[in-house]
């Protein structure tokens, strides 16, 4: 049931360690790393393009040393991911190998594209691979890492990828097979949800941890949801132990996208079954089907039957079980995108509430000295901070309030400055000590008190994103 018209997608899978190795011998999950490869291939052979993020490196590197547990210390740990890098980029080379599809390695670190040149670059590079049908597989490079520098997990290393290739669909494979009310492990009553339209709004228990060889875990996967749904991309979350899932769950996505006309549409929200026909033809689909399951009613969540704008199918069978997270209906620009999610925050600049819907209307203007507050750590012009919204109203009544106790000021001042609400980040034309001298002042005084003024603005409305929820 393939539609000529349809646009070949860009797919990025994310491969936790367990999904890799057992977590106990560490030994490489073989089977399982050949049924991804097969529906990797099945879908680049379809026309797709796909990006593997693959963790494992350091499980990998633990067997091969023979070292029963990870260590604590930092670099006995990047050591044993180098050795452990090499082990699991041969075996997906020699495994795609046998399918006569070529791959390549991409090992990032935050600080690779911190800079937006080099954010282009490794995005061009990945838009390359991909047109000479290449399959990435893209890890970060723990050897380097520290602290500074990390992404944090794969989680987050694969939205970010995602919204970088700006990709169709984000999948991240986990043990479980989706999103639950509650802890599925603890609660056998726990609800299975299919549709999130708002992450900020979710209420589900997400007490799962990561393996004891990988960082993630379902809260992490929350974040890289938001982040990638963001950037305009579906995410996934499905049963790593059946990547048949993977092209199952992207065929029947297609189908009726086609049938409601929109063959590509990124944020429409349906929600359909899967007719007999079409499930009969496909072994992916036909051996992932499942009895239909309620799902949990909350208002981020779509039910399985909730569609009202398409009549039941004759005869259906249900999807793969999976949680999807719609995207964002008006996606982050690139480069809005690279300077929330790709930049390092050097400092935190605190702004009124005035300037903050200044700088978040439809025309939106850039960031006036007159509109901030204060300014914590030391930073360079042209670097990263964050925005934190204060009430300067209640700042200045409580100030008030405590005049002449300089103590109880400082103490009042500092509490409300910690319930600041972080909203965004920019990046700045001026020195934090520079902006704490002319913090406050209109545009046209700043050159009388430094002596020059690069620019009326703390920050250009270019260089000012926003998280979603903030826009």
């Amino acid at each position: 049931m393939k539609h000529k018209d349809q646009k070949p997608l860009t797919i990025v899978i994310k491969l936790g360690t367990s999904s890799i190795c057992d977590e106990v011998t560490h030994e490489p999950r073989i089977a399982n790393m050949s049924l991804i490869v097969e529906t990797v291939v099945k879908l680049r052979r379809e026309g797709h393009g796909v990006i593997i993020v693959s963790s494992a490196a350091i499980a990998m590197g633990l067997k091969r040393l023979d070292i029963p547990k990870r260590p604590k210390h930092l670099a006995t740990v990047q050591a044993i991911a180098a050795v452990g890098q090499c082990r699991l980029i041969a075996l997906w080379d020699e495994l795609f190998r046998q399918l006569n599809q070529p791959v390549a390695q991409i090992l990032l670190t935050r600080n690779d594209i911190a800079d937006r040149a080099q954010y282009l670059n490794a995005a061009n590079t990945l838009m390359e691979l991909l047109h000479m049908g290449v399959i990435p597989i893209v890890n970060e490079n723990d050897t380097l890492s520290v602290m500074e520098i990390k992404f944090g997990d794969n989680d987050t290393l694969s939205a970010i990828t995602a919204g970088m290739a700006n990709a169709d669909y984000l999948f991240l494979m986990t043990d479980v097979d989706g999103l639950y009310t509650e802890n599925p492990r603890k609660n056998p009553d726990a609800q299975p949800i299919e549709v999130v339209t708002d992450i900020n709004q979710l209420d589900v228990d997400v007490s799962t941890a990561g393996s004891s060889v990988g960082t993630g875990g379902m809260v992490t996967k929350l974040i890289a949801a938001e982040l990638a749904t963001s950037a305009g991309v579906t995410t996934i979350i499905t049963k790593s132990s059946v990547p048949g899932n993977i092209h199952a769950i992207i065929k029947y996505l297609r189908y009726f996208r086609q049938q409601e006309g929109d063959g590509n549409d990124r944020s429409k929200t349906f929600n359909p079954t899967i007719p007999s026909d079409l499930s009969a033809s496909d072994p992916d689909i036909r051996s992932t089907t499942r009895s239909a399951t309620p799902l949990a009613s909350t208002d981020s969540v779509t039910k399985d039957s909730a569609s009202p704008s398409r009549a039941p199918c004759r005869t259906s069978s249900p999807p793969p079980r999976h949680t999807r997270f719609l995207p964002q209906s008006h996606p982050m620009r690139d480069r809005h995108f690279w300077i929330l999610h790709g930049l390092k925050s050097h400092g935190t600049v605190y702004i009124d509430t005035g300037a903050y819907k200044a700088i978040t209307r439809t025309n939106k203007a850039g960031l006036l000295p007159a509109g901030v507050v204060d300014v914590k750590g030391t930073f360079n012009a042209s670097e990263a901070v964050s925005l934190v919204v204060i009430d300067r109203k209640v700042l200045t009544e409580a100030e008030q309030e405590h005049q002449g106790d300089g103590e109880a000021k400082k103490v009042v001042r500092a509490a409300l400055f910690e319930h600041g609400e972080d909203v965004g980040k920019a990046i700045v034309n001026y020195s934090s000590v520079e902006i704490a001298r002319i913090m406050g002042l209109r545009s046209s005084e700043i050159e009388s008190l430094l002596g020059y003024s690069d620019s009326e603005y703390i920050a250009h409305r270019d260089n000012l994103a926003f998280a979603p929820k903030h826009v």
